[in-house]
């Protein structure tokens, strides 16, 4: 999964098991809804982005499995029920991304850059967040997105 989650609610077990049998994945996912989100540095730079919008668990556990390539405007958003801890990992994800984690007022948290292909290492958000946003390996450095920077984006109040 690309979501890591203990289901251990009584009333979720059933789901868990369910979830358990679904098979694993193993090709691409047909491209998701788009729309832009922008990030703006600190320094008023902004940068714009087409996300693919995952949002349901299905879409969420694929994410950017078994694609060669992420354009650099472009990204996948991965969007909470509420402000959780995001956990990630990079099972049969064949290219390094860097892992933009957004907190509810639309600041960036936390960032793991260059993230390593086909890893089960645990990337953490390193608290509670709305969102987390994948883009390509390397964008993030090249471009100085950086924590505290804004991400605007209906989801956080900002549309654009």
């Amino acid at each position: 999964m690309r979501r890591r989650s203990l289901l251990f609610v009584a009333g979720l077990v059933p789901l868990a098991y369910a979830w358990a049998q679904r098979p694993e994945p193993t090709q691409p996912q047909p491209p998701l809804p788009i729309e832009k989100l922008v990030i703006v540095g600190k320094d008023g730079q902004s940068h714009t982005f087409n996300v693919e919008m995952a949002l349901t668990p299905e879409q969420q556990e694929v994410g950017e499995m078994f694609r060669t390539v992420v354009p650099e405007d472009s990204g996948m958003l991965f969007v909470w029920s509420g402000p959780q801890v995001s956990q990630m990992w990079m099972k049969n994800t064949l290219v390094p991304l860097d892992m933009v984690f957004i907190n509810a007022d639309g600041t960036i948290r936390a960032i793991a850059e260059n993230t390593v292909p086909k890893s089960l290492a645990t990337v953490d958000s390193r608290g509670p967040v709305l969102a987390t946003l994948e883009l390509a390996g390397g964008v993030t450095a090249k471009l100085n997105i950086r924590v505290g920077d804004t991400v605007q984006f209906r989801l956080f109040g900002t549309p654009k």
